[in-house]
């Protein structure tokens, strides 16, 4: 068998998400790969972990009796190294010594934050640079047509054009505004000047829709009940439904923003939890969730409660109940105090119950309905469309207060799980 050109150079495109760890929202740094498959930054899974006696796969839970030997994945830091160099050399520009990697361990989160603001600033340099040539060639094309003594285009300009040409005995049976246009010098010069002014105004068009993006992105603080701050997302309303059968135990719920990740933000109402851009710099807080996880305010324990979870605009998540007490460094349904139902993202959607998964099919519901009866100590949860559909249920303690909570993959920025009125 052939073997391999090893002078031969293959590109290959890569985005940060191919090399990002889930945990820390940055570059691999020091990578580990799990028996699964998947990899994240070593000391990041270490501080997930802890000192806790079961060890599982922040992103498909597949979990190992004993602790595992986590050995660096040499491929990948090779491949996490010359991506920095990359962005390197794009921040030094051409011509100049490109800026060494930096050292893989320190400070991922900055660094991703670095990365991506020198990729986005390189991309507007050069749309303002080709703005600015455009308008150089606009320039150059009327002077030259000044200097021509042709006359501007409009409905003026061109009965003059044809009064000329009258008054000179042309034949004007024979001649087209099309010919005139496009078949003279004069008529290619106006053409191209039509063409480069429409350009032009295409570019102050893509600069003008920019900017209110850019806007988007600089996050907004606004103040919360708790005195914490609640970054603001844009996200479009529901559609609506056909009243449910559990309207009169609907609840109102918001995001808890002291037990919020910080690789998550949320709407102005608390309603909507998006995975962020870029790992958000929030007040510490021992409340916080050190993954892709946050609880609601609302603390449940008496009576019948019911709401409902729009998950359309997430391809990976969990929905299910809690208690305030949860370990912060656990993932949802892995702990005795937590339950849900689960849709990894690959045609399985599971529930989670006292630390054991029930596969329940392949079908992704696109809203949850979730029924939470402490009088009977019971949960259920429901596919949601025309009408409630039973998708799985279990006894749950009511020891402590429950609390709604939320899971979504941190490698997916942009996807989100929103709390859907009920409809009464």
């Amino acid at each position: 068998m052939a073997g391999l050109d090893i002078g031969l150079t293959v590109p290959v495109w890569l985005a940060e998400d191919d090399l990002g760890c889930i945990i820390c929202h940055g570059l691999l740094a020091w990578p580990v790969t799990l028996p699964c498959g998947h990899s994240f930054c070593r000391d990041c899974l270490k501080g997930l972990w802890g000192a806790r006696r079961h060890w599982s796969c922040p992103t498909c839970r597949e979990g190992a009796a004993q602790q595992l030997d986590l050995r660096k994945n040499t491929l990948l830091q090779d491949l996490a190294d010359k991506y920095s160099r990359a962005v390197g050399e794009l921040e030094g520009g051409q011509g100049r010594t490109p800026i060494p990697a930096p050292d893989p361990a320190p400070g991922p989160q900055r660094r991703t934050a670095q990365l991506r603001a020198v990729a986005s600033k390189s991309i507007t340099e050069v749309d303002h640079k080709l703005a600015e040539l455009v308008e150089q060639l606009v320039d150059i094309v009327r002077r030259l047509q000044s200097q021509r003594h042709l006359p501007e285009s409009g409905p003026d300009n061109k009965m003059n054009t044809l009064g000329m040409a009258f008054s000179d005995g042309m034949d004007l049976s024979s001649a087209s505004p099309k010919q005139e246009t496009s078949n003279t010098p004069e008529g290619k010069m106006r053409d191209i000047l039509h063409d480069l002014e429409e350009i032009q105004e295409k570019l102050r068009e893509n600069f003008t829709e920019k900017e209110p993006l850019e806007e988007k992105r600089q996050v907004k603080l606004s103040k919360a009940p708790s005195s914490s701050s609640c970054p603001l997302v844009d996200q479009s309303q529901p559609a609506s439904k056909q009243v449910s059968r559990f309207a009169q135990w609907a609840v109102s719920l918001t995001f808890d923003l002291r037990s919020l990740s910080c690789s998550l933000e949320v709407s102005e109402d608390c309603q909507t939890v998006t995975v962020s851009h870029f790992s958000r710099f929030y007040p510490w807080s021992h409340e916080r969730f050190a993954t892709c996880q946050v609880l609601c305010s609302q603390a449940f324990s008496s009576g019948q409660k019911y709401w409902e979870v729009d998950t359309q605009n997430c391809s990976h998540w969990a929905v299910g109940v809690a208690s305030w007490g949860m370990s912060r460094d656990q993932i949802l349904g892995r702990t005795r105090d937590s339950w849900c139902v689960e849709w990894k993202g690959t045609s399985q959607l599971s529930a989670w119950h006292m630390v054991k998964e029930t596969v329940l099919g392949s079908e992704k519901p696109r809203v949850v309905g979730i029924w939470l009866d402490l009088e009977q100590e019971k949960l259920a949860f429901y596919s949601v469309a025309n009408q409630e559909k039973l998708l799985f249920e279990c006894p749950v303690s009511g020891s402590s207060p429950l609390h709604a909570a939320f899971w979504l993959y941190g490698l997916h920025p942009g996807n989100s799980l929103s709390i859907r009125p009920v409809k009464v």
